[in-house]
């Protein structure tokens, strides 16, 4: 049972707490809990430097995971995930549709938008003249998720 007095130390088990947290990060969405596994990596170091209370272990380990939540994740997450914008550039990703031919599943007509295929997807439509259901036709312009066409 010796052994399970060298494995019962305070500094190994917050290490040990640490690391599975570090895992579940791995598993778990959202850049949280690895915030909570420095902490406990934290109270291991306090631990290894100088013996504390059970007490003192778990206020030091909400605290410093808390602390280091609120002041570093928008940081780290920032390394993780990139850039982002919510505007499109206009140039960007239109211009693929502009031109390709779709096949209208729903009938289109100056007044009420139908619907048409275009990469086994269907997309809301519109146009300036009546088209028939099974008619194929080109696209002119997309404007967010309504593709505009014309009869070819």
């Amino acid at each position: 049972m010796d052994w399970l007095n060298d494995f019962a130390k305070p500094e190994l088990i917050w290490f040990v707490v640490g690391l599975v947290l570090l895992v579940a990060e791995f598993i778990l969405p959202g850049l949280i809990v690895a915030f909570f596994a420095v902490g406990a990596w934290i109270v291991a170091g306090v631990c290894l430097a100088t013996p504390i209370s059970l007490n003192a272990q778990l206020g030091l380990f909400i605290v410093s995971s808390v602390v280091l939540l609120a002041g570093a994740r928008r940081w780290v997450k920032g390394m993780f995930g990139g850039f982002t914008t919510d505007k499109q550039d206009a140039n960007v990703d239109l211009n693929e549709y502009v031109g390709q031919r779709a096949i209208v599943t729903s009938p289109i007509t100056p007044k009420l938008a139908g619907r048409v295929e275009f990469h086994g997807t269907h997309w809301t439509a519109q146009a300036d003249e009546e088209i028939a259901a099974g008619a194929v036709v080109q696209i002119t312009q997309k404007s967010s998720a309504t593709l505009t066409v014309k009869p070819l």
